[in-house]
């Protein structure tokens, strides 16, 4: 068996900047545990998978020891394929997720913009595990899928060393996010989820259902401008929807290639 696979860097319009991701083009749907494997074998941040559905596609996300409930980077590069290589007449694409149906359109200049779903964090509290994780102590604290630290400057944000093995203690989030207001943008910020396999995300779409209500709701504004404060680092255009959000960026192809099964 010959499996279409592409590696993409998303939040990015250069090479080696943004997120990688890994997608592979299904007929159709391979045992889970397989799945698991190319995407260890893979070992970026996240493989995605998709097969097509009438009009549609069923996509889901891997990271190299774990399924993923929502994945935005990986999201960007499988619209990004089939925009490019499966479809080239669409400039919208919806898939069908764990997270609930996701669209991804692409503008005229290149541009995607994809629809998620808003996850506004509720408050929590600063325990001395997050303090001993950043070697910090926060201004506050928020909880949604993922636990939201919220510091006091992008200098902040930018010159934290983590524990992250104390970060794994955290046991009731899937990742912490850390985050503080920008210098030049709305809001800059950082992505750790070691108990998934990825000990710092360079540019994450779904920490974003989280960034982009608090910080909508802190700044009074409903665009924004972000930045992820990663080695590779990335750049996401954000708007607030209520319910959902809206976050575009650029896509940068790196390889395309097969894998033998």
């Amino acid at each position: 068996m010959k499996i279409p696979i592409y590696q993409v860097d998303a939040f990015t319009n250069h090479p080696f900047f943004g997120n990688q991701a890994a997608v592979c083009v299904l007929d159709e749907w391979l045992e889970d545990g397989v799945l698991q494997n190319i995407a260890a074998e893979n070992n970026l941040a996240e493989t995605a998978f998709f097969v097509k559905d009438s009009d549609e596609y069923s996509l889901r996300w891997f990271s190299p020891v774990v399924e993923i409930d929502l994945c935005g980077h990986a999201t960007f590069a499988s619209a990004y394929i089939i925009f490019e290589f499966i479809e080239v007449t669409r400039n919208e694409v919806s898939f069908n997720t764990m997270s609930g149906k996701l669209t991804v359109t692409k503008s005229d200049d290149g541009q995607l913009v994809m629809d998620l779903p808003s996850r506004m964090p509720i408050k929590a509290e600063i325990t001395q595990t997050i303090i001993d994780a950043f070697n910090a102590e926060p201004l506050e604290v928020r909880q949604s899928r993922d636990l939201m630290v919220i510091f006091d400057t992008e200098k902040t944000i930018k010159n934290i060393v983590p524990d992250i093995g104390k970060i794994s203690e955290i046991k009731d989030s899937f990742a912490v996010i850390v985050t503080a207001k920008g210098d030049e943008v709305d809001f800059v910020s950082r992505f750790f989820a070691p108990n998934a396999g990825i000990p710092e995300d360079p540019v994450t779409g779904s920490a974003h259902s989280t960034l982009i209500p608090f910080w909508a709701d802190r700044l009074g504004k409903k665009k924004l401008h972000a930045k992820q404060l990663s080695q590779r680092g990335g750049e996401l255009f954000c708007e607030d929807e209520g319910e959902r959000v809206r976050i575009g960026g650029f896509v940068s192809l790196f390889m395309k290639g097969e894998i033998y099964l």
